[in-house]
């Protein structure tokens, strides 16, 4: 990996070299949980964003390829203006900061899910999944298998037995069972508040695209209503989940036979799946990267898979287990290497 001065360096130069302007100057626009890094700039008047994509570790071309795709489906997504894919840096449009997430309150939240449930609708529809990676029964193991490895064992200091093993299995096989029962669509797969982008004109603004996937019609709807960074209450969430419903169901997306109860079921296993997934990354996310960020966010995603898993009779043992290991333990607070 070039060396951090080094990149900073090539990317200040290239940008200045794009514009035409030797004054430039960059400065961080935000970051996210990969090597990618954003970099904003301003010229006549004008405010652009950088992407830096370093290619040995985050290959631009994914983000590029499926953001053309998403503009034709009149998705709104930040245009191109210039790239060189070969070092990895790009030169787009500047959606703003604001983000979904520190907008939200009570009054906020219909018009603006109801906007980012439009959009979500429009990529089910028009987008065609059928030459996207399949989110396969393979893929769908390795989301789960991150927790045992990252939060059991590696937070917890706690390797399961036999009989545990054979508890997490169970579950992860209803849930995996849940996935693969679900009608294909395009899938964006971290559809939430911090990628969505309050925009004047066709709101919202999509970012942080690059791993679509051919998958589960609900996995989508999850990552927005069940988002790991804000919780609304269970009633509300089941409106909004069953006002979609219906709209697939006009689509033609779903067929009748998927009432609310069955759907439901799908958004909650589908949003389980998701967050027993988020429950390890985040803490490889500090263990092996050394990022911290995220660990404040851990309570609420727990709660989720406690809650939902729950109101599940099936995986009442997996709810036992996780309980009897995490009792009394403070879920933020990290363990020395």
């Amino acid at each position: 990996m070039t060396p951090a001065p080094d990149r900073a360096a090539a990317r200040l130069a290239w940008t200045r070299a794009t514009l035409g302007d030797a004054t430039l100057t960059l400065e961080s626009a935000s970051s996210d949980a990969s090597f990618r890094s954003y970099w904003r700039t301003r010229h006549e008047g004008t405010s652009w964003i950088v992407m830096d994509s370093p290619p040995a570790q985050e290959d631009p071309r994914p983000w590029l390829a499926i953001g053309e795709r998403l503009a034709a489906a009149g998705l709104h997504v930040p245009a191109v203006r210039a790239h060189d894919l070969e070092q990895g840096f790009l030169l787009i449009e500047d959606l703003g900061s604001r983000l979904y997430l520190p907008a939200l309150n009570d009054d906020s939240a219909d018009p603006l899910y109801g906007d980012a449930m439009d959009a979500l609708l429009r990529m089910q529809t028009r987008m065609d999944c059928r030459d996207l990676p399949p989110f396969d029964h393979a893929m769908l193991v390795r989301g789960l298998e991150v927790m045992p490895e990252w939060f059991l064992q590696r937070h917890l200091g706690h390797t399961p037995d036999c009989d545990e093993w054979d508890v997490l299995e169970a579950a992860f096989d209803v849930v995996i069972r849940n996935a693969l029962a679900q009608p294909r669509c395009f899938v964006h797969r971290d559809f939430h508040s911090r990628n969505l982008l309050i925009v004047d004109h066709n709101n919202p603004g999509i970012i942080d695209f690059q791993g679509a996937l051919a998958g589960p019609i609900t996995y989508d709807l999850a990552s927005l209503l069940r988002d790991a960074y804000i919780v609304w209450p269970r009633e509300r969430v089941e409106g909004w989940v069953e006002s979609y419903r219906r709209r697939l169901l006009d689509a033609g997306m779903i067929g009748s036979d998927i009432d609310r109860e069955h759907f439901l079921r799908w958004f909650d296993l589908t949003g389980l799946h998701r967050h027993i997934r988020v429950l390890g990354q985040f803490y490889r996310l500090w263990y092996r990267d050394g990022k911290p960020g995220y660990l404040a966010d851990v309570p609420r995603v727990y709660h989720y898979v406690i809650s939902v898993a729950r109101s599940y009779p099936e995986l009442a043992d997996f709810v036992a287990l996780l309980e009897r290991h995490t009792a009394g333990r403070d879920l933020t607070r990290v363990v020395a290497a």
